[in-house]
């Protein structure tokens, strides 16, 4: 290390860090959501009863229509959003949902909440989406339905995943968390399916702080959820009365006021994080030990929810990943790793079997899946960049790069650190 000058030494080491300055903020506010919020908060006309309530009910319907949907419903939140949606899919307590190793836990955990038993599929290496071939592997005659994630920044193969489906006669729920107006061959996602499930959690795309959404063309579905979110009462005009003990799972008009805006602003930050994205992937491709997920030629938008690259430890003197995003973050650029792990074995997915007695006869079937690919994106291979460091300029894509490239220039000079001496090393810059 003493051949380095503070700007070439590593700042987790003592060095400078390539940057110091703030990135582009988020959530995005400004005035817009300030006089929508505070015309609501005049208003008194706050929570989400009677369903859906006026400003819920045109955010919904102007959200269906950018994603090619007849119908949308508020919800509390992005895991409500499956729960309720696999009940109103019909698919029936106890049975088998597909889903894939490499998501959040909600994706499975709303399977258990729904009384469903989650089954992984591995994903495809290329595009950490679900892989169709791990997928048909697992079908038995218990399995109802399949839920396909569009992951950070990419789409699920919709067309292997629809005929897929037909074959086996399945449910198609679109998980939509990360996918804010993607669109697929010049569809929006969530209209490929029975139904899409989309989240407006803090990090999201659009928030409101918290809050999910259903979409569907479907009027029997539509129907059910009415009656799941809304305590079991009937949608006026319901073609199918749905005989349900509800849920109180309304989102509030509050919370509806801000996605409006949201919704207008999403056009504009995807133009933006496009032209950044390509930037960034254009460099990564010319940085030994980086390479860039696949991006399917069908998918026409892109939803770039968080910027997903793959790492080689070899490139970069050894170093794990984990030891990698420690070091980038402390150059300036915030980063995450393990921001997903395999779902088999994720220490957040541990049900219990006297209040999940589906779970256990589901892994005394398949008591251990492996799935090798998640594995490795979740523990050795994935960077996850937040998708706001894209809404700025190409001198912020630039630093980006910059830490890159001194990470891996200084790489050596981390070798031989334990991981506990990196994480006290990362503390201890933060602290400062």
């Amino acid at each position: 290390m003493s051949g380095h000058d503070s700007s070439t030494r590593l700042a987790l080491l003592g060095g400078t860090p390539v940057r110091d300055k703030a990135w582009p903020q988020w959530p995005a506010r400004g005035p817009a959501e300030e006089r929508a919020v505070l015309v609501a908060l005049r208003e008194g006309d706050w929570g989400g009863f009677p369903l859906p309530n006026e400003r819920s009910a045109t955010f919904a319907a102007a959200f269906a229509d950018r994603h090619d949907c007849d119908h949308a419903l508020c919800v509390a939140n992005g895991t409500v959003s499956l729960e309720v949606a696999l009940q109103a899919m019909g698919v029936e307590p106890g049975a088998e949902v597909i889903v894939p190793a490499y998501t959040f836990e909600a994706t499975a955990s709303a399977a258990l909440f729904a009384g469903c038993v989650p089954v992984f599929a591995d994903i495809d290496p290329e595009t950490w989406c679900i892989d169709v071939e791990s997928a048909a592997a697992l079908v038995t005659e218990r399995t109802q339905a399949i839920v396909p994630v569009h992951l950070a920044m990419t789409v699920a193969d919709l067309d292997a995943i629809g005929a897929f489906a037909e074959t086996h006669g399945l449910a198609v729920l679109e998980d939509c968390a990360h996918a804010h107006g993607a669109r697929w061959r010049g569809r929006g996602v969530g209209s490929w399916g029975d139904a899409g499930s989309f989240s407006f959690q803090s990090s999201k795309l659009m928030t409101a702080g918290e809050g999910g959404i259903v979409t569907t063309s479907d009027e029997t579905v539509l129907d059910r959820l009415h009656a799941l979110v809304n305590c079991g009462r009937q949608r006026p005009g319901a073609a199918e009365p749905a005989a349900v003990i509800g849920h109180n799972y309304r989102m509030t008009d509050l919370q509806a006021a801000i996605l409006e805006v949201q919704l207008d602003r999403l056009d504009r930050q995807h133009e933006i994080r496009a032209v950044n994205a390509r930037r960034l992937r254009a460099a990564i491709e010319n940085i030994d030990g980086l390479s860039n997920l696949r991006i399917d030629d069908r998918v026409t938008t892109q939803a770039i929810y968080q910027f997903v690259f793959r790492f080689d430890s070899e490139a970069f003197a050894g170093l794990d990943r984990d030891t990698f995003v420690a070091t980038l973050a402390a150059e300036g650029v915030p980063a995450d790793g393990r921001f997903y792990e395999s779902l088999p074995v994720s220490e957040l997915l541990r049900p219990d079997p006297a209040r999940y007695p589906a779970w256990s006869k589901a892994h005394a079937r398949s008591p251990a899946a492996h799935c090798p690919n998640a594995e490795r994106a979740a523990y050795r291979e994935s960077v996850w960049l937040p998708h706001q460091l894209l809404l700025g300029t190409e001198s912020d894509v630039d630093d980006i790069v910059e830490a890159m490239l001194k990470v891996q220039g200084s790489a050596a000079d981390l070798a031989g650190l334990e991981s506990t001496e990196v994480e006290r090393l990362r503390q201890a810059r933060s602290a400062r």
